[in-house]
């Protein structure tokens, strides 16, 4: 069976959510209200629509309610102009409570029934009287949702080391893992203060070209590895992957060729050598 589908945001830089259009005609930069796990919510329309078949559901899709009306649209409006005074009191009831928490954000569901207010915290916090004081205040659904502190720098903002506005900030909807194996295929400088963030986790930018470094490192010589070049014998002390080029040491001298000049065996290594090799190079044992 096929559905009609649309990707719906609920803010700028949230995550995309799959939902049926239920025959209703909807375009890309449409405003819907629709119904989800946190209630009735307004959300941005960011694709065109799409059949995808139930074999491709991760799970049941729910349907679009309607078209944002005018009255839909200024009550979403009237609630953000709230979110300011929400976070000022909370953080006053914050500080009341002792609480070692970074607010970072909050939001009201479309028909108010629910409050939502996003903190960043090193470990648990024990939020319940909080919790007691915000619903005292407000008068609605309290939730408090800790949020990592990747998400907290998106929320934030900021500028990164290159010296641009943080890829979070800016198009990043979801985070991919980062390796500090992905910092070393690259030949990062694994000082933490180099490859680390604003937010202080390893740059998300390492992704971008991680797939190009593999797929060159595998046509590549190995580090310390010993080759044969147009100027002899030599061990490689260097590899350049966005230029393709490999230097390497020969009888003391640095020598840089195209990976295409070179031969070498993957596992090369001294002991693949003869003796003469290993004289010519004077290599130590």
């Amino acid at each position: 069976m096929q559905h009609t589908v649309v990707a719906i945001q609920f803010n700028r830089l949230g995550k995309k959510y799959y939902f049926d259009t239920a025959n209703i005609d909807v375009k890309n930069g449409d405003k819907v209200v629709v119904e989800t796990a946190r209630g009735v919510e307004l959300g941005f329309v960011v694709s065109d629509k799409m059949q995808i078949g139930n074999e491709d559901l991760v799970s049941p899709l729910k349907p679009i309610v309607r078209i944002a009306r005018e009255s839909d649209i200024k009550k979403y409006e009237e609630n953000l102009e709230k979110e300011a005074n929400v976070l000022k009191k909370t953080e006053e009831l914050v500080n009341k409570n002792n609480l070692e928490m970074k607010l970072l954000n909050c939001e009201y569901t479309l028909d108010v029934s629910k409050l939502i207010i996003y903190f960043n915290a090193e470990g648990r916090v024990d939020f319940r009287e909080l919790v007691k004081d915000l619903a005292n205040e407000f008068h609605v659904r309290i939730e408090l949702r800790q949020v990592g502190t990747r998400d907290g720098a998106k929320v934030l903002g900021g500028i990164g080391p290159c010296g641009r506005q943080t890829c979070c900030t800016r198009f990043l909807n979801e985070f991919q893992p980062v390796s500090i194996k992905m910092a070393k295929n690259q030949n990062l400088s694994l000082n933490p203060n180099n490859i680390s963030g604003i937010c202080g986790k390893l740059l998300c930018c390492i992704t971008y070209e991680d797939d190009y470094y593999k797929e060159t490192r595998n046509t590549m010589p190995k580090m310390g590895s010993f080759v044969k070049t147009p100027e002899g014998k030599g061990q490689v002390t260097n590899l350049n992957f966005v230029l393709k080029e490999v230097t390497v040491d020969i009888k003391g001298n640095p020598h840089t060729f195209d990976i295409k000049d070179i031969k070498f065996r993957e596992t090369a290594s001294k002991d693949d050598l003869n003796v003469s090799d290993k004289e010519l190079l004077n290599l130590e044992e």
